[in-house]
């Protein structure tokens, strides 16, 4: 009979058919598994074998994705949610793209804003900063032969583009702009 365990089953209660004995191999094989992978991934802390693991990924036709959040409460008490990493919704799908959206935070102090952005594992030679003509956004885009990144930040006040200062330690970006101190308050137009 083809649904012979099942009928045992149904006959007599769990603890008597090794039900715990069952939950303790099932641990078993879970802790197996995860030294097994414990073992692999210590082998990919080193930066060879970190490029030997997404090498094996891209094979196999995965790519690597970074997603994550960040939590902070804005100016006026309601909680700021961030979104950074390289996986976006398409049409309420998720696409793993090839540039990573790195995690920002910008900082506006006195007649300074400050955009910091970790951007770990790219060389200071391969990172562009572009602020645009105008002073209201910009442009961070690095790349290395492992990692992309692009972002696209607006900014809290208009900035003097030339004022700029941009430094890079420990895969962490910090630029600092002056705030121009003048607003276009634009044209009044007289409705008629």
């Amino acid at each position: 009979m083809e649904d012979d365990w099942w009928y045992r089953r149904r006959r007599r209660p769990f603890w008597e058919e090794g039900f715990f004995d069952e939950i303790d191999r099932m641990f078993e094989d879970m802790e197996r598994m995860m030294w097994d992978l414990m073992r692999r991934l210590s082998r990919g802390f080193t930066p060879e074998g970190f490029e030997e693991f997404e090498r094996e990924l891209e094979r196999k036709g995965v790519k690597p994705y970074v997603y994550g959040f960040s939590i902070t409460i804005g100016p006026d008490g309601k909680p700021v949610i961030k979104e950074f990493g390289n996986v976006r919704r398409v049409r309420g799908k998720p696409v793993i793209s090839e540039e990573r959206e790195p995690l920002i935070d910008v900082f506006e102090s006195g007649d300074e804003v400050t955009v910091i952005a970790e951007i770990p594992g790219v060389e200071k030679d391969k990172i562009d900063v572009k602020v645009s003509d105008d002073g209201r956004t910009i442009v961070i885009n690095a790349s290395d032969t492992n990692r992309k990144y692009y972002k696209e930040i607006e900014l809290p006040a208009k900035v003097d583009p030339a004022s700029a200062k941009a430094s890079y330690k420990n895969g962490v970006l910090e630029v600092k702009l002056k705030k121009t101190g003048r607003e276009d308050k634009g044209v009044k137009i007289k409705v008629e």
